[in-house]
């Protein structure tokens, strides 16, 4: 029999499923805690699992196929590496246009004369020499490049020779955008390698992980991974393009509930640990989006299932915000980690939680700690961010004692879009341990953040809520 080896690596978890596909059924199924610090960690642990069931042996599987929500949620999250746009021929007001001026940030932007006409002719002379000088200067903070020319999508010359260029100055990964898309729209082209050039370290990993694990695990299959609109692709072809792996994870479930229910038509939402999902099958297929996929707020030219996705999920963080004299519970965008799985893996931190809720006057920081994540920086980090880093190696701090200043918050913040440094918190899992409806982790760390956040004071300077229960309610 052909049996198909599933894998989905999702912000919280990694799932496993055996699937046969003569009689398209699952034969097993399996679940590990995503390691981001070693991906290969929770994609061991997970195929182990499955395997360990002793439906079929590695000999039995024929294809390893991988989706994954981290592209996703890097995106949603403000996350990924960092990327420098080489801007070919373009205007001033160019980088105002489709989002490019707020995906860039504080990213550096090099722009240089040359391009083509809608002709394909040559606008003007490529300036290789401008190029490689910014590129030198500016390739010690960066991950990769992206490069977007004139109407390249008449002509990619110019595209072709800047990443040869920057490849031998720098031997950082380039994106080219008409490699990504042949459609007009510069600025959004640009966009979109941009982010593709962020995802290429990340999406690399992956697959490198995967890969690991596989070959220990004697799994000799061909591995494939999941597009954003539900095809698959060669691992290779991924690394190169990890743009198209946005809304993968999503897509995977669309195409699995058409599988799994017969259903031709229907609404379907993934909700998990970062994101809710929610798009629609139309007569037996995903209904793809005519514009591009649109995540986080960018609109890109990747082909994707037309999807509704929203930072919101288990592990939402919890904050509190005040509007005139009521106080709304806010979930995300951003991820936390549950406070419940926080203790669960640092248990000395329960006695952290139980004197902050000791206190007679509630803080703004109660129940907030961070973490380092376990990746190492690739730039270099400023002064403060260096000095949080440094604290936070020798394990989890209560972010009051760790951030007292609004520079070490703000430090804080930055080092946690970089994913260098991850924050725990009240989230709907810490929710759903203090109702009963879930209980693989501290219920006790669970109920002590719930407190914390109920006894904070609203707009009248009344409790936001009048006990543990009634707060976990509220978030739910």
């Amino acid at each position: 029999m052909a049996i198909l080896l599933g894998i989905d690596t999702g912000g919280t978890f990694t799932d496993a499923v055996l699937w046969d596909e003569q009689s398209a059924s699952v034969l097993a199924k399996a679940k590990a805690l995503t390691t981001k610090t070693d991906l290969s960690i929770g994609i061991g642990e997970a195929i182990q699992a499955v395997l360990q069931q002793g439906v079929a042996s590695p000999g039995d599987v024929r294809l390893v196929s991988l989706s994954t929500t981290l592209a996703t949620n890097a995106l949603v999250e403000g996350h990924g590496g960092r990327a420098g746009l080489v801007f070919i021929g373009f205007d001033d007001s160019d980088v105002t246009r489709a989002g490019l001026a707020e995906a860039l940030a504080s990213d550096p932007l090099i722009r240089v004369t040359g391009g083509h006409d809608t002709g394909g002719q040559e606008f003007a002379s490529l300036d290789l020499e401008t190029l490689e000088a910014q590129a030198r200067a500016a390739a010690p903070t960066l991950d990769a490049f992206a490069v977007v020319s004139r109407f390249a999508t008449r002509n990619p010359a110019h595209e072709r020779a800047a990443r040869d260029a920057l490849s031998r100055a720098t031997g950082l990964p380039v994106t080219c955008g008409h490699e990504l898309s042949d459609a007009l729209n510069g600025p959004k082209r640009a966009l979109t390698a941009l982010l593709n050039a962020r995802l290429i370290g990340m999406i690399a990993d992956l697959i490198a992980a995967a890969r690991a694990v596989c070959d220990g695990a004697g799994l000799d299959a061909p591995m494939m991974l999941v597009k954003g609109d539900g095809a698959l692709v060669s691992a290779d072809f991924a690394a190169e393009r990890p743009i198209e792996t946005i809304l993968s994870g999503p897509a995977a479930s669309l195409v699995g509930a058409t599988a799994l229910t017969g259903l031709r038509d229907a609404i379907v939402s993934d909700i998990g640990g970062t994101t809710t999902d929610i798009a629609l099958l139309s007569d037996g297929l995903p209904r793809l989006s005519p514009r591009g996929a649109t995540v986080g707020g960018f609109e890109t030219m990747v082909a994707a299932v037309d999807m509704a996705t929203h930072g919101l999920g288990g592990d939402s963080e919890v904050t509190l915000r005040i509007n005139g004299l009521h106080t709304e519970v806010v979930l995300g965008p951003q991820k936390a980690m549950p406070l419940s799985l926080l203790v669960h893996t640092h248990p000395d931190l329960l006695e952290t939680l139980e004197g902050q809720s000791r206190r007679d006057v509630p803080h703004d920081q109660d129940g907030r700690v961070a973490l380092a994540t376990g990746r190492e920086p690739r730039v270099p980090l400023t002064g403060i961010e260096e000095g949080v880093f440094a604290a936070l190696r020798a394990g989890p701090q209560p972010l009051e004692t760790l951030c007292p200043t609004r520079q070490k918050l703000a430090a804080m913040d930055r080092l946690r879009k970089r994913g260098l440094v991850a924050l725990a918190t009240f989230t709907p899992t810490d929710a759903a341990h203090v109702l009963g409806t879930h209980g693989v982790w501290s219920t006790p760390a669970a109920h002590l953040g719930a407190g914390l956040f109920a006894r904070k004071r609203d707009g009248k300077g009344e409790r936001v809520a009048q006990d543990e229960t009634g707060f976990a309610q509220m978030v739910l």
